[in-house]
């Protein structure tokens, strides 16, 4: 738990000062609006290093609560209270049977908080590590509409089918890369250790090195000689891009360029859309409020500029305008999409079609993985005959050239 300082205003218009513990920033501000207290400020409170503390955050191998998890939490739930199971019951029955020690505690916590009269949505909601805004704003409208094992069950749907397009993706771009730093590995290895050895017999010949092989040799040189660099450089920039990520202006300018690549732009173009529409299609078919479906899914989007787009349009609908047309001024959106929207909207189906699309671009990604995936293959074969290859045939020069005079001297 973490420590947040915080200046508010109560009821009554007094300022007050203090300290809570809460997971992040955003539990600790909902916590104090539970409390009925304005918040001016907040902010994190730097306590002691702990290396316990750190060992514990750096942890690969802790236990957290995955996507997996939720979706048998949520189909069990939902057959529990299906069957007419009390929730605090039901929760009881699913903590004796779990198995992740960290969803056995968080969903520890949430029972004894409904036990003390905590509503299921505000439970939930002071664990926003594991359940998102848009899992507690499906509760939300279950809890209120008496529906809430339907809407479980709908979410552990989504939430499949959402992995599952997830995984995809991952799939296709972890390929390239598993690659490329192979690649890189070789490479490494082969002019810090192998290359080396060749140099000692290339001194015992007394002629003129090749240039190919002489730049090989300058480069190995180089990275033997600075190889804390070939080791810092990668870190220092992975971390000085996840800095600049986290600004305003360096999302903003990633995620558009990212919509733009020649290759991976047509893909992630894809997988946003139906990202959009299958979680919009969820959350209005729900009944949740368009306008609270709209804010969800923006900061569900993963991408700035399909987070503005939708935004635009729930501020089009606050004015009593339709969806489609700032999804179409913004780019990201293909035609045929608003259409369909702006059809589902005069019909009064909006959740069916975007049901719809959320299925015909599913298809399109699983398309684009395959095609994607075969195009990189050989291009990946090539990259690696150029990078290796290379390095093999410049070591190997030298040779030719002692062959070729051995062979005329005869």
């Amino acid at each position: 738990m973490a420590v947040f300082s915080y200046r508010a205003r109560t009821l009554q218009g007094a300022i007050i000062e203090g300290t809570i513990e809460a997971i992040e920033e955003k539990a600790a501000v909902e916590r104090l609006k539970e409390q009925k207290y304005i918040v001016i400020d907040i902010k994190e409170v730097e306590g002691r290093f702990s290396f316990a503390k750190f060992l514990e955050r750096i942890n690969p191998f802790k236990p957290k609560v995955g996507t997996k998890d939720l979706v048998v939490f949520s189909r069990q739930l939902s057959t529990l209270v299906s069957a007419g199971v009390p929730i605090v019951q039901g929760l009881s029955i699913l903590v004796e049977q779990m198995s992740n020690p960290a969803f056995k505690a968080v969903l520890t916590k949430i029972r004894e908080d409904i036990e003390s009269g905590v509503s299921i949505t505000d439970a939930l909601r002071r664990h926003p590590n594991v359940f998102s805004e848009l899992y507690v704003s499906m509760v939300h409208a279950g809890e209120v509409g008496g529906i809430l094992d339907t809407i479980l069950e709908r979410l552990s749907t989504y939430l499949e089918s959402s992995e599952k397009l997830r995984g995809k993706v991952k799939g296709a771009l972890a390929y390239p890369a598993v690659v490329i730093m192979i690649a890189l590995g070789v490479s490494i290895f082969l002019l810090t250790v192998v290359i080396p050895v060749f140099v000692k017999m290339f001194e015992s010949f007394g002629s003129q090195l090749p240039l190919p092989t002489q730049i090989l040799i300058n480069i190995s040189d180089l990275v033997r000689k600075y190889f804390y660099l070939v080791i810092l450089i990668p870190i220092a920039s992975v971390v000085a891009f996840k800095r600049w990520y986290a600004t305003e202006q360096g999302r903003r300018y990633v995620d558009s360029l990212s919509l733009k690549l020649p290759i991976f732009g047509v893909l992630l173009q894809k997988t946003s859309i139906a990202r959009f529409s299958q979680t919009l299609s969820t959350l209005v078919k729900s009944g949740v409020p368009i306008l609270q479906a709209l804010d969800t899914v923006a900061k569900t989007s993963g991408n700035r500029i399909v987070e503005e787009a939708v935004l635009k349009a729930r501020e089009s609908i606050r004015e009593g305008e339709r969806i489609s047309e700032p999804l179409k001024k913004s780019g990201v959106f293909p035609p045929m999409v608003t259409q369909m929207i702006a059809i589902g909207e005069e019909t009064g189906n909006l959740d069916a079609m975007l049901s719809k699309i959320a299925e015909f671009y599913a298809a399109e990604v699983d398309a684009a993985v395959s095609a994607l995936t075969s195009m990189i293959e050989p291009l990946l074969i090539l990259f690696l005959g150029i990078v290796v290859g290379g390095i093999v045939v410049a070591m190997y020069l030298p040779m030719f050239s002692v062959g070729s005079l051995i062979s005329g001297a005869g």
